[in-house]
């Protein structure tokens, strides 16, 4: 969305990227493509630690970084020693860039701060623009939506299934919401369960430990997003208990599909609703699994979280977000 801007505003616009998806080989090149070094302005979204960050360290254009926060590594120190390793290493290669940045934005003033911490000086802040569109008019998928509507409550999470995520929180939670609140219930989580296998085993073993029925936790893996726009259009609550989030997409996605919202208060989480959806801190299951029966069946209260949600969902439109970005680009332009 931001290329179709930049193109809009008369500019030429590329993407280079270290790898290519199949489906995305005619609009983005590769990174050693000699077109990445010519640039008068270079975007440069940090994420993972890559040979790009030297690189981008050194283009002759005016350098901007776009920073979308690295998950610390003490979350993975359990499950994965490479991924440890890898995040370790990418908050030691964020740091080589203070000084050879002439603008360092964050997704939220969270990742900025963070920016601030490790001695970057011009910095700002820039949301990054949700595509909401793919999902509010994609179109249904009758046999998905047929399962979807067999009387339980749907509580979905979104995004892969990774520590920082907390999910065996999510999998207590529903323990409580079983025994005080509901047994009509069914946790969704769709993203990819592979990214950290041994974290995986540990929730299907905490699923078991509780003796809970199994069909009552799907993990889809990866969806197309006619099939993720069915998950939220059938969900009735979206449950985030993430410990740490740099933006999270998906609650502006939930706030799109108008899907209500209840979310632990950490890291950029409270920043992203600003105001909407049901946050809480300290994490009391009990109290969450008791908000959450509200939220799936207080009718009033459905439609007062989600009025709220369409208001906050403007911050992120595309037409509130590009002059933030123009004005921006003309600090370094």
């Amino acid at each position: 969305m931001m290329r179709r801007l930049f193109q809009g505003w008369g500019h030429e616009s590329e993407i280079y990227a270290l790898s290519i998806d199949e489906g995305l080989a005619d609009e983005v090149r590769p990174w050693s493509d000699a077109g990445a070094r010519q640039g008068d302005v270079t975007i440069f979204h940090f994420a993972i630690p890559s040979p790009m960050t030297r690189a981008f360290g050194t283009l002759p254009g005016a350098r901007v970084m776009l920073y979308h926060n690295v998950t610390p590594a003490h979350f993975f120190a359990r499950y994965d020693a490479g991924i440890c390793r890898m995040a370790a290493e990418g908050r030691r290669e964020l740091a080589t860039l203070a000084g050879r940045t002439d603008l360092a934005l964050g997704v939220s003033d969270y990742n900025r701060q963070e920016l601030v911490s490790l001695g970057f000086e011009r910095t700002g802040v820039l949301p990054i623009v949700v595509d909401t569109a793919r999902l509010t008019a994609a179109p249904p998928v009758p046999a998905l939506e047929l399962s979807l509507k067999d009387g339980l409550a749907n509580i979905l999470f979104v995004g892969r299934i990774a520590p920082n995520k907390m999910i065996e929180d999510h999998i207590r939670l529903a323990e409580h919401y079983k025994r005080y609140v509901d047994i009509y219930y069914r946790f969704i989580f769709v993203g990819n369960y592979n990214a950290v296998p041994g974290y995986y085993a540990t929730i299907r073993a905490l699923i078991a430990e509780y003796r809970m029925l199994p069909d009552r936790f799907w993990f889809t893996g990866p969806v197309p997003d006619r099939e993720l726009a069915a998950y939220y259009r059938h969900a009735h609550a979206y449950v985030s208990l993430s410990e740490h989030e740099g933006f999270c997409v998906p609650l502006v996605e939930a706030m799109a599909m108008d899907v209500p919202v209840l979310a632990y208060s950490a890291a950029a989480v409270p920043e992203t609703l600003g105001g909407a959806g049901l946050a809480f801190a300290p994490k009391d299951l009990e109290v969450a699994a008791e908000m959450l029966g509200a939220l799936v069946y207080d009718e009033p209260l459905r439609r007062q979280v989600i009025a709220g949600q369409r208001r906050r969902l403007s911050a992120f439109h595309i037409d509130n977000l590009a002059p933030r970005l123009q004005s921006l680009l003309a600090e370094v332009a």
